[in-house]
């Protein structure tokens, strides 16, 4: 990260610059001395510099966002490796991947090693000056929602200190598990905390709307009394990502606001329900007898599903005058909900019967995705929920196309298989046994996948008569 935004700010990354603390303007100049004195950093620089420009948006120009997504998924230098198959980066962090051979040049020809180990102890004082206020800010969400630890096994909440960006900006995203925040502390010596505390809110929170999939799809229909409000699409093509921010919306004002602030609470709870965030109303005051009872919010989240009147809420929903405009989310959806996160609420979806649901989230996942096992992943949703609705031409495609992309032993195995059962199916044993085979040579080790490939070897497949409706 350190690599990457002194780079950009060789090439007149300014946001922010009169906020920033003196270690920007000290490694700028400190840059800005290698590249006069050495025509090859200079050269190197330059490539940077031409490349940021090419490759600008008209929405954003002159913007660190994608370096920020792409620097989370870079390894160390010299070589900058991607952490992720370069099919599985978030696509406004792919977009830019070809600017990782001129960051190897510029770092090696600038020396910006010598650089960094200059300023590392400026950078570990901000890590230990900040460190016990953002501590205590988790801390006290912790109490608040009852939690009895802030580790979960195989996920991650880090914050990075980077001072070279602009301290007025939150850089926050979430890939697969685990959540990420950059952020820059200013001259007047504070973070923005409440931007932390909202993306931890969402780290603690979103795994267990994934494990809640029938309580939310109850309350869809009122995605319908949303149409006017100034929501993205994909808030409003998925339930999760409302209840949720709604959710954590009436935390923070419970939590934020002083009680005796009342009107000020009813305000923020009126403005977010304007904004399309239709259950802030009611989690704002539910949450008070969560406040007096002793069950913590892992266990209490089903219960306050379970307790909405959806009738209820889609009249005041009907009844709420819209706001023209939101407040800018801290993530954007694509980012709350990463393409691991869409698939698996796409695999809800089918294991609760709704093909059509499914088959919206995976196809979602394509369109953003050109290969890679997400691609193959959402291929093979979508060619199950084919299966379900009775489309074997379209089930077979999705199955080969999968079949394509994915590396994932475990779904490569089982989408040979399924192909190997359309084939027996459409009486084209000799196609179905090569796929049999194909399955078995997939590797996984699991006893079902072994079994249901070795049956379709010794028998051709009979589906099962489907029980009269």
């Amino acid at each position: 990260m350190f690599s990457l935004t002194a780079a950009l700010n060789a090439c007149g990354y300014d946001v922010g610059l009169e906020d920033s603390l003196p270690i920007r303007a000290s490694v700028r100049a400190q840059v800005k001395a290698i590249t006069d004195a050495s025509p090859a950093a200079a050269r190197a620089r330059d490539a940077v510099c031409q490349f940021w420009k090419e490759h600008e948006t008209p929405d954003a120009p002159g913007q660190a966002a994608p370096y920020v997504s792409l620097g989370l998924e870079l390894g160390p230098p010299p070589l900058f490796a991607t952490v992720l198959p370069e099919a599985d980066l978030p696509p406004d962090a792919a977009y830019i991947l070809g600017v990782v051979p001129l960051l190897q040049r510029f770092y090696q020809t600038a020396a910006l090693h010598g650089l960094w180990l200059k300023y590392q102890p400026q950078y570990d004082s901000l890590v230990h000056q900040f460190h016990d206020q953002l501590a205590d800010a988790i801390t006290q969400n912790d109490l608040y929602l009852k939690l009895p630890f802030s580790n979960y096994a195989g996920r991650h909440f880090v914050v990075y200190l980077e001072p070279l960006l602009a301290p007025g900006q939150v850089n926050s995203r979430n890939y697969a598990d685990s959540y990420f925040v950059v952020v820059a502390p200013g001259q007047d010596g504070l973070l923005k905390v409440p931007a932390i505390r909202h993306t931890y809110l969402h780290y603690v929170l979103d795994p267990l709307a994934l494990t809640h999939g029938a309580s939310l799809k109850r309350l869809e229909p009122i995605l319908l009394d949303l149409h006017g409000a100034p929501l993205g699409k994909q808030f409003k093509n998925d339930i999760s990502l409302v209840v949720n921010e709604s959710l954590i919306r009436a935390i923070e004002i419970r939590t934020t606001i002083p009680r005796s602030a009342e009107k000020e609470r009813t305000a923020s709870v009126q403005r977010s329900v304007e904004e399309g965030f239709v259950f802030t109303h009611y989690f704002y005051e539910a949450l008070a007898g969560f406040e007096k009872e002793s069950t913590g919010i892992n266990d209490a989240y089903g219960n306050l599903l379970h307790d909405i009147d959806l009738e209820h809420e889609r009249k005041r929903a009907h009844d709420t005058i819209f706001a023209a405009h939101a407040s800018p989310e801290v993530i954007s959806p694509d980012k709350v909900y990463s393409v691991g996160n869409l698939l698996n609420s796409a695999e809800q979806k089918l294991a609760h019967g709704d093909a059509a649901g499914a088959r919206d989230l995976a196809q979602q996942v394509l369109e953003h995705n050109s290969g890679g096992d997400e691609t193959g992943r959402a291929a093979f949703i979508l060619a199950r929920a084919a299966t379900l609705s009775g489309d074997m031409q379209a089930a077979s495609a999705g199955f080969q196309q999968a079949v394509q992309a994915l590396h994932d032993s475990r779904l490569l195995a089982w989408s040979h298989i399924y192909l190997g059962r359309i084939f027996d199916i459409q009486e084209q044993r000799e196609a179905a046994v090569a796929e049999y085979r194909a399955a078995l040579a997939a590797g996984d080790p699991a006893a079902d996948t072994k079994s249901a490939a070795e049956m379709g070897l010794a028998a051709p497949y009979q589906p099962k008569p489907r029980a009269p409706r």
